[in-house]
């Protein structure tokens, strides 16, 4: 078991989120239940399952966790990039997401690389 709020893939997947949730104010009413719901719900799932994993026993839990933060990660690139061509997203809002996802990304994946190292050595 660790603390999830000492990882740096954590607090950029909470810093994302956060973003995602400011920029998604300025979606239409109509896409609430659809688009905006779950492109939040894609963004929140990244830190959550990071979190959930890390209170979780082993390394083998933790990777699973951070695996389906990785699947996440990919819905949420596709809804930002389905968001931006329906023009529900500025071109600059787009990129500055899409570069904070980037971010995540490369944390996520060597995370999972590590673990699966760590895994391999016991």
């Amino acid at each position: 078991m660790q603390n999830f709020r000492k990882l740096k893939v954590w607090e950029a997947a909470h810093l994302l989120t956060l973003a995602v949730y400011q920029i998604s104010t300025t979606f239409p009413k109509e896409e609430m239940y659809g688009l905006t719901s779950q492109i939040r719900r894609a963004s929140m799932s990244i830190p959550t399952n990071i979190a959930e994993g890390c209170g979780r026993d082993g390394d083998a839990e933790f990777g699973r966790f951070l695996n389906m933060s990785m699947g996440s990660v990919s819905e949420l690139e596709y809804q930002l990039l389905l968001a931006r061509d329906l023009k529900l997203l500025k071109m600059l809002d787009y990129d500055n997401l899409n570069s904070l996802l980037e971010g995540v990304k490369r944390m996520l994946i060597a995370l999972i690389k590590k673990v699966k190292a760590d895994k391999l050595k016991e």
